[in-house]
């Protein structure tokens, strides 16, 4: 792909991420935010980064199947604005809603398994930010790293719980989430099984029995 298409595509995923945070600005400026405005902004930044998080888990899947591996290329991107409306999400319960009250949101976290959910899945996205640089590749090892990153399947099953713990009621929205997870988790674990147990390692055949085996494959094709 040249230079210049991967910068307007940059572009475009650029804006199509903040394009929720500018109408929630304009709701806000506008008195569009409902009745209870803190609700309203702890939804919509909660959802988008639901929305973000299980987008960069839809990459590889979507590389595989496609044969476009130019998406691999926006992964960390995505990644990034996920962990940012998490932020967001996470500032909204801090600043607008609890008011930096922190001992009354330390007694939250031990007695609202929802809030204890949630900030173990903003806790795991941490790591994931910080070392998301190619430095910090280059520190960890590409083996380290990729166990590292590995979290954001986690984060992300904690957030779906964390949401559907949080709506109580009317579960379908977190019920879309969850399927959506399952199938990127369930999609990742074929591919897995596959490279585990369709691949034949050689190194644990014996050297006299791993060329007739061979010669005989190639014969009965």
């Amino acid at each position: 792909m040249n230079h210049r298409r991967i910068i307007w595509r940059k572009a475009a995923i650029w804006v199509a991420c903040l394009v929720p945070l500018l109408w929630l600005g304009y709701l806000g400026l506008t008195g569009g935010l409902g009745a209870n405005p803190i609700e309203f902004i702890t939804l919509s930044t909660g959802t988008w980064t639901l929305v973000l998080l299980l987008s960069t888990l839809a990459i590889t899947p979507l590389r595989i199947i496609t044969r476009e591996n130019w998406l691999v290329k926006f992964r960390r991107l995505v990644g990034l604005f996920a962990f940012f409306y998490g932020c967001l999400h996470f500032l909204t319960y801090v600043w607008l809603d609890q008011f930096f009250d922190f001992p009354t949101m330390v007694r939250d976290v031990g007695k609202r398994p929802f809030i204890t959910m949630g900030l173990t899945a903003f806790s795991l996205l941490v790591p994931l930010a910080v070392t998301s640089t190619a430095r910090a590749i280059r520190w960890l090892g590409g083996r380290r790293w990729r166990r590292l990153h590995r979290l954001i399947y986690i984060s992300a099953i904690a957030a779906v719980i964390h949401f559907w713990w949080k709506v109580k009621a009317d579960v379908r929205r977190p019920e879309i989430f969850a399927a959506v997870l399952a199938l990127l988790l369930g999609f990742r674990i074929l591919i897995w099984a596959r490279e585990k147990f369709q691949t034949t390692p050689k190194r644990n055949l014996p050297k006299r029995e791993a060329a007739p085996r061979a010669v005989g494959l190639r014969g009965s094709s």
